[in-house]
């Protein structure tokens, strides 16, 4: 049995004319928002004012929710909720510090979240959403795992590989990862010790979160969490210690650090941070990056979740992101298309690893064994691609142990077919989030050009609640866009919208929305 034996064609181009030639244009200056803070703002204060518990993160929610139902009046589907919000009253004053550093505000927002796909999206309002662009994912059936990746899958499953195996992973997949990760940090020498495969960045997160803040004394200082930031992952954390949420702005697509850098103290013992932010598209710098990883003590973690390190062009990774208390978070969702597959890896030092094992040994056994082929081939092709490989040769081949078989010229195709699809879809992906973003600019609003990822976040005029926001333009346009505070953007109406979605459907949801955005619209 051989590795890519029969290996199908890889996938067409998806980005028609129209829309390169719409991503070809400058969007309208007039609608480009060149900044963005993620602060706490009056909608946020008066809603824990009003708890009876502000501990109390169902109330929370209910009392978000009861107000959006209170305001739509005979638009309202939740009588109950309304009322709930009629019936309560101010009682007490409230500073974003209290927001900031309050454990109730992860529950509530995570609920928030929870409702968002559970009750109204996929719930109550599933009817109404014609257009879906809050997703956060890529049509897969149109830009899904490479053809070469794929027969991995079915050859793994041929050989009947799902059995029992090292808890960090199988060998030469972790020595794959090692030698790409090395081809993008500049200075880095991982090698397998430094390597741990995950079931996918959400559960690597969690079980971060446990082997580094369960167990042994409690810091007295709180786990800090920048935000905007992914629910689920803040959610995690904030379950095994006290958490503190770190607003970052951004200017012109690089995040600012400095807040983060202050808030640091010899006792921090972990810190998480997304390098690219969901959902602005925004990135660190690389020196602001250095400079957080110096300024931190060598007992904190500092968790990167690099996840949405692409579709731009991010250059060479500074050697400090492998600095012995960091910990780099990837997986197959984002950059593969593949959030299903549940599949991943992180990177730390050797003896961070080494203690890891025994956890992961002990709370889960180990990632799913029948997906180490395909992450070792893609982490093979990957670094061959990015290192300027053309074409592979007997020394490539020899990568690979002699029980795949591995035949040259069959190499050579699966190669040149990954090449092919992975360039293809990069420029697919890239050129419709240009489309989508010259598009939403002449809506009268303004859009944060994304500088990496598949999401643009917008702000359309007239919403200072980006929940409301989500409702309204759902009942008006059948668009679904995602709610800012659902990420932890805790002020105004900012959305957004995932633009990896086909050109004949994402054009039409645009057009709506511009044709439903304009000035007085809105809450």
């Amino acid at each position: 049995m051989k590795l890519f034996e029969s290996v199908p064609s890889p996938r067409p181009c998806h980005a028609p004319p129209d829309a390169r030639e719409t991503a070809a244009r400058p969007p309208h200056p007039g609608g480009v928002r060149d900044v963005f803070t993620p602060g706490v703002d009056h909608r946020v204060l008066e809603v824990y004012a009003r708890a009876r518990d502000p501990r109390d993160p169902l109330e929370l929610r209910d009392l978000w929710l009861g107000r959006i139902e209170h305001e739509l009046g005979g638009d309202a589907l939740r009588p109950a909720l309304a009322e709930t919000w009629r019936a309560s009253r101010p009682r007490r004053a409230v500073e974003a510090e209290e927001v900031l550093s309050s454990r109730a505000t992860v529950r509530f927002v995570k609920e928030l979240f929870n409702w968002f796909f559970r009750d109204d999206l996929y719930g109550e309002l599933r009817d109404s959403a014609r257009h879906i662009l809050s997703s956060g994912s890529i049509d897969e059936e149109r830009w899904g795992l490479p053809q070469s990746l794929k027969e991995c899958i079915r050859y793994a499953l041929d050989r009947d590989w799902y059995g029992y195996s090292d808890s960090r992973g199988r060998v030469p997949a972790r020595e794959a990862i090692a030698g790409y990760e090395n081809a993008r940090i500049e200075g880095a020498r991982y090698g397998t010790e430094n390597v741990a495969i995950t079931m996918g960045g959400t559960f690597a997160i969690s079980t971060l979160a446990d082997f580094v803040l369960h167990g042994g004394p409690r810091p007295a200082a709180p786990a800090l969490c920048a935000i905007p930031n992914y629910p689920p992952l803040v959610e995690t954390i904030a379950r095994r210690h006290e958490v503190r949420l770190v607003p970052l702005a951004s200017e012109g697509g690089r995040t600012s650090l400095d807040p983060l850098i202050a808030a640091l103290t010899p006792d921090t013992p972990l810190v998480m941070l997304q390098t690219v932010g969901n959902p602005t598209g925004a990135a660190v710098a690389e020196e602001d990056l250095a400079r957080l990883i110096r300024a931190a003590s060598p007992s904190t973690v500092i968790v990167l979740d690099e996840c949405h390190e692409w579709l731009g062009d991010y250059g060479k990774r500074s050697a400090d992101r492998a600095a012995p208390q960091v910990v780099r978070v990837s997986s197959l969702s984002k950059t593969w298309s593949a959030p299903g597959l549940k599949a991943g890896w992180f990177l730390a030092d050797p003896a961070f690893i080494d203690e890891y094992y025994e956890y992961a040994s002990s709370s889960f056994g180990g990632p799913p064994s029948f997906f180490y082929t395909v992450i070792e081939v893609l982490a093979r092709l990957e670094r061959w691609h990015i290192t300027g490989v053309e074409t592979p040769g007997p020394a490539e081949a020899k990568e690979f142990e002699s029980s795949y078989d591995i035949d040259l010229e069959r190499l050579r195709n699966a190669y040149r077919g990954y090449r092919v699809e992975r360039l293809r879809r990069a420029e697919d992906l890239t050129v419709l989030r240009d489309a989508a973003t010259v598009r939403l600019a002449e809506i009268p609003g303004r859009v944060l050009p994304p500088r990496f990822s598949i999401n643009t976040a917008v702000e359309l005029p007239g919403w200072d609640d980006s929940y409301r926001c989500f409702r309204d333009v759902l009942r008006e346009t059948g668009v679904s866009v995602f709610p800012g505070i659902l990420t932890f953007c805790l002020s105004g109406g900012v959305v957004r919208i995932t633009t990896a979605r086909p050109w004949d459907e994402l054009a039409p949801a645009l057009d709506r929305l511009r044709s439903y955005a304009a000035p007085g619209q809105g809450g």
